[in-house]
């Protein structure tokens, strides 16, 4: 929803304007007020208020310039709607809350714009999901005879609390997360560009099944392969970055954490007999993050890697391999792990406890190869040494 930054006089509202498309980059998940009945008791119980204000209305009794309204608007995915009476007095509260923080100079204007993109984008896809996935089904009536209508508005009324505040337990525990990594940082520098193990998993030959399958079945073939990825990933300490259907991108602090990750994922995708193959790449290195996401070089590497990746393998780059050698994970060499478990042998033969190094993984040396935009690669191939 966006206000207009024109005026007829002191106090005055603004003529109605066409409505303006909103940019393809934004989240749109608001459409022209309805008039619905169900739509508008559905819409006054979840905000809790009734529609009382224009655009232009709710930017002077916040105390915001109708610029800046409209900019806070836009950010936070909400489609134009010209000066139809649609907004509440949360819809005020949040305009004053956002430019409070402006004016108190604990927040830049660019910054509380971004603020506005990233909770809109991120509740807007949770939003999303929880109705196709969640309400949709919980609202098939349960009876005969009875209608949508009438088990909607009461199951909505019983759970909007208990979603509510979930919702907000959730945030400020992955909060306290996010910051806990932000102050370990070594130093201000590193808090912006950290150096981070990077991995994209790809279903192999997901083009193919797209043709294959049915809709339903693609449906719940990708479902379980992002809850999959998703429960692995944060069981073993990394962060899920962001899914694509047929890949997902994953981060962790160290590359250790990064590696059995990787091959958990494909020794858990190996044994679902309805899944197809995994291929998976990791790169080690300096990353930007931003809005949740990130980029940079060591992305583009960890993504070219997945692409060339065999089936059911890791290939990592040779920054991820040094990094697990210095750790202890892996040896730095095959002939070495073998002269340390001979001497190993050695000493137990002489009465002597050996001193063997517990390594978790093994790297393979592969073929250097060129690689598209980032020149000559040797990748290294990843397996595990051992039991975990």
């Amino acid at each position: 929803m966006t206000v207009d930054d024109t005026t007829s006089g002191a106090g005055a509202e603004p003529p109605e304007r066409s409505v303006h498309p909103t940019p393809h980059h934004e989240v749109d998940h608001t459409a022209e007020p309805t008039d619905d009945p169900l739509a508008i008791r559905l819409e006054q119980l979840i905000l809790g208020a009734d529609r009382r204000y224009t655009p232009f209305q709710a930017a002077r009794t916040a105390g915001v310039s109708m610029d800046l309204a409209s900019r806070f608007w836009r950010a936070m995915g909400f489609a134009d709607i010209g000066q139809a009476r649609a907004l509440t007095e949360a819809d005020v509260l949040a305009l004053r809350r956002l430019a409070g923080l402006v004016e108190a100079g604990l927040l830049s204007e660019p910054m509380a714009i971004q603020v506005a993109r990233s909770t809109g984008q991120t509740t807007a896809r949770l939003a999303e999901w929880q109705i196709d996935s969640f309400l949709e089904g919980l609202t098939e009536p349960p009876e005969p005879g009875m209608t949508r209508t009438e088990v909607t508005y009461p199951l909505v009324e019983l759970l909007l609390p208990e979603l509510e505040e979930f919702l907000v337990y959730v945030w400020r525990r992955q909060l306290a997360a996010a910051t806990g990594r932000v102050v370990q940082a070594a130093d201000d520098e590193e808090m912006v560009d950290r150096r981070l193990a990077v991995g994209f998993a790809d279903l192999v030959g997901f083009t193919r099944l797209t043709r294959r399958l049915e809709e339903e079945e693609l449906g719940e073939l990708v479902e379980a392969f992002e809850t999959t990825s998703a429960d692995l990933v944060a069981a073993h300490g990394g962060r899920l970055i962001k899914t694509l259907g047929d890949e997902v991108l994953f981060a962790a602090d160290d590359a250790g954490t990064a590696a059995e990750i990787a091959l958990r994922l494909i020794e858990a995708m190996t044994q679902d007999e309805t899944m197809p193959a995994l291929r998976v790449g990791i790169a080690f290195g300096t990353v930007t993050t931003r809005m949740g996401d990130v980029f940079g070089t060591t992305v583009n590497l960890a993504s070219r890697l997945t692409s060339i990746a065999p089936k059911d393998a890791v290939l990592v780059d040779g920054a991820f391999a040094e990094e697990l050698t210095r750790t202890g994970d892996a040896p730095a060499s095959e002939a070495q792990a073998a002269e340390e478990a001979a001497a190993a042998e050695k000493e137990r033969q002489d009465g002597m406890e050996p001193s063997l190094p517990k390594y978790r993984y093994g790297l393979q040396p592969m073929w250097q190869r060129p690689v598209r935009g980032l020149g000559v690669v040797e990748p290294w191939l990843l397996a595990r040494r051992g039991t975990s």
